[in-house]
């Protein structure tokens, strides 16, 4: 069983009320602490899966209150071993069962990884520009595991989580951060990869190649299952799943095809690569977004749910019309 040691700063003359609304948590163990005769610190370890719960009741509680501070760490190991202790489940705690899949860590904490996935600096620059020489490489040889080398290395998959989780929320300014990120990443890794097809003489027949120019309803399902897997895989902490991810729905080898067959001058197959990428990014970003919805990623502010609510309700319909023009697409081009 994983735990977190919740650590809560507060001014001391909320003390009284601390220890009222503590009395309703029920956590493995409470430590107070006065760091000033202003300021107390008050610890509260529990288990992972009541993280959100607790931060939900603190924030409803304390986030108007000056000095209000939550820190929540990851504890790797407790002694003595805590065993799991079967619990009569109450009402409450099965109606939330029935309602969402929770993920094993908090929203913050979610909020954090995905923001620190789309970071727009120079390393993020230098990273897409390296991993679109690998690629390019990797394509150009007809060599899969340079390929997938470049998949692993490229922050692109991030940004598109990250939009699905702003979604989600009804957080417009991750939204904006990870739009931005998304792009740039795009248009760098196609413009590097434009230069190489013009300056290149590049083999259109190469299997790598061919087959990043041909999208049927597969890709679509392998889009949308790989995204789902990206959604609970952030909520879990399961970086061998997210490594999963970014092989099986790689957003780089079709952008850096793409590129390529634009320097080349090769309209025809560039529509094929850039209908694949499309199908990825629009994939991953769908399925995203219901993925936290199913472990209920939500704000905890009424207001914010309700904004929140309106912009995933617009978010799925926009992006399940464009699936649905993109199936269409892929039928026509299947046909003709």
């Amino acid at each position: 069983m994983a735990f977190r040691l919740i650590e809560v700063l507060l001014p001391s003359v909320a003390e009284k009320r601390v220890k009222e609304v503590f009395e309703r948590i029920h956590g493995l163990g409470v430590w107070q602490e006065y760091l000033t005769e202003k300021q107390i610190s008050i610890r509260l370890l529990v288990p992972s899966e009541e993280t959100q719960d607790v931060l939900d009741v603190l924030e409803k509680e304390f986030s108007m209150v000056d000095g209000f501070r939550v820190l929540v760490t990851p504890v790797e190991a407790i002694l003595p071993r805590q065993e799991s202790v079967e619990e009569e489940p109450s009402e409450d705690k099965e109606e939330k069962k029935h309602e969402a899949i929770l993920p094993s860590i908090s929203r913050e904490e979610l909020y954090q990884d995905v923001q620190s996935s789309i970071k727009f600096s120079w390393n993020y620059i230098i990273l897409i520009f390296l991993s679109t020489i690998v690629a390019a490489i990797g394509i150009l040889r007809d060599n899969v595991a340079i390929i997938i080398g470049a998949m692993v290395i490229a922050p692109l998959l991030g940004p598109n989580v990250a939009l699905s989780l702003a979604t989600t929320l009804g957080d417009i300014e991750l939204a904006r951060k990870a739009m931005k990120a998304n792009l740039m990443g795009i248009f760098t890794a196609l413009f590097f990869a434009g230069l190489l097809g013009f300056v290149l003489d590049i083999d259109t027949e190469i299997s790598e190649i061919t087959s990043r120019t041909e999208v049927g309803l597969g890709d679509i399902a392998l889009a949308l299952a790989a995204g789902a897997v990206a959604g609970f895989s952030f909520t879990a902490k399961a970086p061998s799943a997210l490594i999963g991810v970014m092989v099986a729905v790689a957003l780089l080898p079709p952008v850096v095809v793409l590129g390529m067959l634009i320097g080349s001058w090769e309209w025809d197959l560039a529509g094929g690569a850039l209908l694949l990428l499309l199908t990825n990014i629009i994939g991953i970003n769908l399925s995203g977004v219901v993925a936290f919805l199913a472990q209920g990623v939500r704000p905890v502010k009424w207001w914010e749910a309700d904004k929140a609510k309106k912009a995933t309700r617009i978010a799925i319909v926009l992006w399940t019309l464009l699936l649905m023009v993109l199936v269409v697409v892929i039928l026509l081009a299947q046909r003709s």
